[in-house]
């Protein structure tokens, strides 16, 4: 089984960036999509960013098109979620997703314990 693990959450000012990252563990296949969702406080997960673990292609949310970049490293232990010019409507519990399977009802077959990004004005 795949194992992942976020880390680089934090608190930043509006404008500012951060930097999330996603260890990756296990099993994984060229043909996976992972990625990232995020979780506000009461109210339901929405779709991030994605890519195919193979590198090919990358999707992303209007909301965040423009200043998130999704990336992974060249071994493909580690994805990344670049957030620059960061909102306070950023703010939320950021999870990284493996072998997504539906973007609008947020279904992966793995999912990250979650980091906290907090974006103050």
């Amino acid at each position: 089984q795949v194992q992942l693990v976020e880390a680089g959450g934090g608190m930043v000012q509006a404008g500012g960036s951060l930097r999330l990252s996603c260890a990756v563990s296990g099993r994984t296949f060229s043909y996976y999509l992972m990625g990232w969702f995020r979780q506000a406080p009461g109210k339901a997960r929405e779709f991030v960013a994605l890519m195919s673990w193979s590198g090919a292609n990358t999707m992303y949310s209007d909301s965040v098109k423009g200043r998130f970049t999704i990336s992974r490293d060249n071994a493909q232990n580690t994805m990344y979620l670049q957030m620059n010019s960061l909102k306070t409507e950023d703010t939320a519990v950021y999870y990284c997703a493996g072998d997504i399977k539906t973007i609008a009802t947020a279904s992966a077959n793995y999912w990250g314990k979650g980091t906290l990004v907090t974006v103050s004005s």
